[in-house]
C-alpha cells in the first residue's frame, strides 16, 4: 500500500460565502469553496447565526436526502429539532452533538421548535464516508455529553475523534478530529496536533490569532499537515472550531446534498429522490413540503 501523502504546512485564508439555508436562514459556508474542497474527510462547513428567531419561522429546512456522508451538528445558542426517516425525533441544544450517518440513503428535516430560545447560533459539518461504509445502513446518534478538557487556559470540547488525551464517543468511519475551543479571556496557548492529519480552523465568535493570522467569523484558515502544534492567541473572549483528519484518499464528487464518487452516481441519486425511492424513507411530522433535488448540469 502506498504511503499517505500528507500535505506540507501552509497558511491559506479562505473567505466563507454567504448562503441561505431552507426558508431564508442566513449562513456562512466555509467548505467547499473554489480554493479547497476537503480538509481530511471534512467536505462541508456551515456557520449559522447568531440570529434572532423570535420573529419569523426561525430555521426551517424541509425533508431532504443524503448519501455518502455523516452530518455533525453543534450549537452555541438556541435549539433545533431533528426528524429523520429512521423515526428519530431529537431536539439538540448547546453542549450536545447530533451525528447522522447517511449510509446508502437517509432523509431528515431541521426546524426551530415552536417554543424556543430567542437566539440561534451553531455550526454543521459534513464528513465523507469511505467506500467501506458509504453503502451501509443509515444511523442517527445523539450525544448529550462530550469530553471537556482545560488546556493552557482554553476550554476544549472534543466533538469527534481524539484530542488532548480525550476521546469523543461519536462513531467515526475515518481518522478524524474536531474540537470546539472556547477562550474566555486573554490567552496564549499551544494545542498539540497529529502531524499525519491536515487541519483547519474556523473562528465563530470574536477574534483570535492562529499561527499569527488574525481571524474573525467568516474566514477559514487551512493549515495543511505535518504540524505537531498550533499556536493560539487572543486578547479577549473568542470561540473557534479546529478540524482535522487523515487526507482522504478516494475521489469525491458532490452535488446538492449528496456525496458520491462519480457524476452518474449523483444523477441517479437525484432521480431516485425526486421519484420517491424507498431507500430514502419518509420524514414524519414536519409540517411542510419536502425539498426537490435540482437536476445536475451535466
Amino acid at each position: 500500500m502506498a504511503a499517505i501523502q500528507v500535505p506540507p504546512p501552509v497558511l491559506q485564508r479562505i473567505d466563507a460565502s454567504s448562503q441561505s439555508l431552507g426558508e431564508g436562514m442566513p449562513i456562512r459556508r466555509a467548505l467547499p469553496t473554489r480554493e479547497r474542497r476537503l480538509v481530511g474527510p471534512w467536505c462541508f462547513l456551515d456557520h449559522f447565526g447568531p440570529v434572532d428567531v423570535t420573529r419569523g419561522p426561525g430555521m426551517r429546512v424541509g425533508p431532504h436526502p443524503h448519501i455518502g456522508l455523516q452530518t455533525v451538528t453543534w450549537l452555541y445558542e438556541g435549539e433545533v429539532l431533528h426528524r429523520d426517516s429512521l423515526g428519530c425525533v431529537q431536539p439538540i441544544r448547546p453542549g450536545q452533538l447530533n451525528l447522522m450517518t447517511s449510509g446508502q440513503g437517509i432523509s431528515h428535516s431541521e426546524e426551530s421548535p415552536a417554543q424556543r430560545p430567542a437566539m440561534l447560533h451553531g455550526v454543521q459539518f459534513w464528513i465523507v464516508l469511505p467506500d467501506s461504509a458509504r453503502n451501509g445502513a443509515p444511523a442517527f446518534d445523539h450525544y448529550a455529553e462530550l469530553p471537556r478538557v482545560e488546556h493552557q487556559g482554553l476550554q476544549c470540547t472534543v466533538l469527534v475523534g481524539s484530542a488532548l488525551g480525550a476521546d469523543s464517543p461519536a462513531r467515526m468511519r475515518w481518522p478524524v478530529m474536531g474540537v470546539d475551543v472556547r477562550i474566555e479571556g486573554a490567552a496564549d496557548a499551544l494545542l498539540p496536533l497529529d502531524p499525519d492529519f491536515e487541519h483547519a480552523v474556523l473562528v465563530t465568535i470574536g477574534s483570535a490569532q492562529v499561527e499569527g493570522e488574525t481571524l474573525e467569523p467568516g474566514m477559514l484558515l487551512y493549515l495543511g499537515g505535518q504540524r505537531s502544534g498550533l499556536r493560539l492567541r487572543a486578547g479577549a473572549g473568542a470561540r473557534l472550531v479546529l478540524i482535522g483528519g487523515r487526507p482522504f484518499e478516494e475521489p469525491v464528487v458532490m452535488w446538492w446534498n449528496f456525496v458520491a464518487r462519480s457524476k452518474p452516481e449523483l444523477s441517479v441519486a437525484c432521480r431516485e429522490w425526486n421519484q420517491g425511492d424507498a431507500k430514502f424513507g419518509e420524514v414524519e411530522g414536519y409540517d411542510g413540503a419536502r425539498l426537490a433535488a435540482p437536476v445536475p448540469p451535466w
